[in-house]
């Protein structure tokens, strides 16, 4: 998820895409498409899985235009094969006869991918998560060997005060509640950058970068890793603290079952999980100024009829006072 408007070209390009334009897109890369496809759960990108002659599905994803250059989609699916190519259970795009992952038809810039299938893991499952952790750390263990050079950071500034400072300019907060969610989250970048202080010198790294249980397919006691399309440079915690929920107890048993896996790969640091509620509080306002920056497109609206109520906002000051309180107890601890 990134936190960037849509130029009103761009929703047109998206309003364009009919399903005869997709599937003459994909077939001028070769595939003998037999007309069938399905909308996937998807809403920053478009992405269908596809019906092909003779042979299983695959899927293909049609990207939002001027989200990411050219280049930073080439890193990501460059990693993404590279990862796979260590046997890491990850989706990598397929590569057609030219050796070329990224299509370009007209205004479409689109992949396509193996089409794959399962369910989210089970999170109160100790067996499934050290799975999770031995994935993530052979991710990290290879991600720690380069760089991105074209993909951004995941920092304080753009998960946090530039949405906050885009919703309070852009006026989606209702008037009653402006001021409280302005002094609410001016407080919270302060705990944030506190809480990261206390960390001390993190080692960063490539990472996943969204990796939630929506994005693992858990299949036959084995699992795929999806969609890197938010693959960043960042500290290991990010692609751990999204197994992590409920209360202290519950989320320190489940990181104990976690990093059991994870650090047969790679070393954790414990310092980092002062990061964890700083994370989880970044991701929160992140989150309700893309839905913001996305309101133009009619697929926005129509998904997320809730976020344009004061009940909304109101829920979400709520949730954000409650990550303030956490965010001053002691981080949960690692053995």
């Amino acid at each position: 998820m990134t936190v960037n408007v849509n130029d009103p070209s761009d929703i047109q390009v998206y309003a364009s895409l009919t399903p005869d334009r997709m599937l003459d897109a994909i077939e001028a890369t070769g595939v003998d498409c037999d007309g069938r496809f399905l909308a996937l759960n998807s809403y920053e990108n478009r992405v269908y899985q596809i019906g092909v002659e003779g042979t299983v599905p695959i899927v293909a994803k049609f990207y939002r235009p001027n989200r990411w250059s050219d280049e930073a989609i080439l890193e990501e699916h460059q990693f993404t094969q590279l990862l796979a190519d260590q046997e890491i259970p990850v989706i990598a795009p397929i590569v057609d006869g030219n050796g070329e992952t990224l299509h370009r038809q007209g205004a479409y810039r689109f992949a396509l991918y193996p089409s794959r299938g399962g369910r989210a893991p089970e999170l109160d499952n100790p067996d499934h998560l050290e799975q999770l952790g031995r994935f993530v750390g052979r991710i990290h263990a290879f991600g720690a060997t380069g760089s991105f050079a074209h993909r951004p950071k995941i920092d304080i500034e753009s998960y946090a005060v530039k949405p906050r400072a885009f919703l309070l300019e852009k006026g989606f907060i209702p008037a009653h509640l402006t001021v409280a969610y302005e002094t609410l989250t001016a407080d919270l970048v302060k705990q944030i950058g506190e809480s990261f202080e206390r960390a001390g010198e993190i080692r960063t790294l490539r990472l996943h970068g969204d990796c939630h249980p929506g994005n693992i397919l858990w299949n036959e006691g084995s699992a795929h890793i999806v969609d890197f399309d938010d693959a960043r440079t960042g500290p290991a915690i990010q692609d751990l603290w999204m197994f992590l929920s409920g209360d202290r107890a519950y989320m320190t048993a489940r990181l104990a079952d976690l990093l059991e896996g994870y650090t047969q790969f790679f070393d954790f640091n414990p310092a980092e999980l002062h990061m964890v509620e700083g994370l989880r509080t970044m991701r929160l306002i992140h989150y309700a100024a893309w839905i913001a920056s996305r309101w133009d497109d009619p697929a926005f609206p129509a998904a997320f009829p809730w976020f344009d109520t004061d009940r909304y906002w109101e829920e979400h000051i709520l949730i954000l006072r409650e990550q303030a309180a956490l965010l001053d107890e002691p981080p949960l601890v690692w053995d």
